[in-house]
């Protein structure tokens, strides 16, 4: 995939996601927006309280079915950019762990590209959560939720 367009890419990342670096790099003369998404560890689910979460994924598929996701968001929304960057690893609260920039001459396409993806890489990418519970044994939650 080395000749794929960096202006269009996915990968997933041992080290902190940068939001603001992010947003940064997303740069076009023609864009008249940029839609971001971060999502980022939340201190509960379910009732349970949350002291951490722990990512895995299978890297070499999930960089593969991420970049995928991204070309097809790239086609479907006609955008001039688009990244996605998950994390893996040991998360605390509050830690990003997931950040999705959709470049667009319009908010629209940008916005309507941001959740797609989302939303895509959410149910196609092998990455794996354990959730560690201030109450008691860590679980492996299921992606949608």
């Amino acid at each position: 995939m080395a000749d794929h367009d960096p202006a269009f890419h996915f990968w997933i990342s041992e080290s902190p996601i940068d939001p603001w670096t992010l947003q940064r790099e997303q740069a076009h003369p023609g864009a008249g927006a940029l839609a971001a998404f971060e999502g980022r560890v939340r201190d509960n689910h379910r009732g349970r309280s949350v002291r951490a979460l722990d990512y895995q994924a299978y890297v070499e598929l999930a960089e593969r079915e991420g970049l995928r996701i991204i070309e097809e968001a790239r086609a479907r929304f006609d955008l001039l950019g688009c990244v996605c960057v998950h994390r893996t690893g040991h998360l605390a609260v509050g830690d990003p762990a997931v950040w999705v920039g959709a470049l667009s001459g319009h908010r629209d396409g940008a916005f309507a590209a941001c959740r797609w993806v989302i939303d895509e890489v959410k149910s196609r990418v092998p990455i794996w959560k354990r959730e560690h519970y201030v109450d008691g044994p860590s679980d492996w939650i299921h992606p949608e939720a």
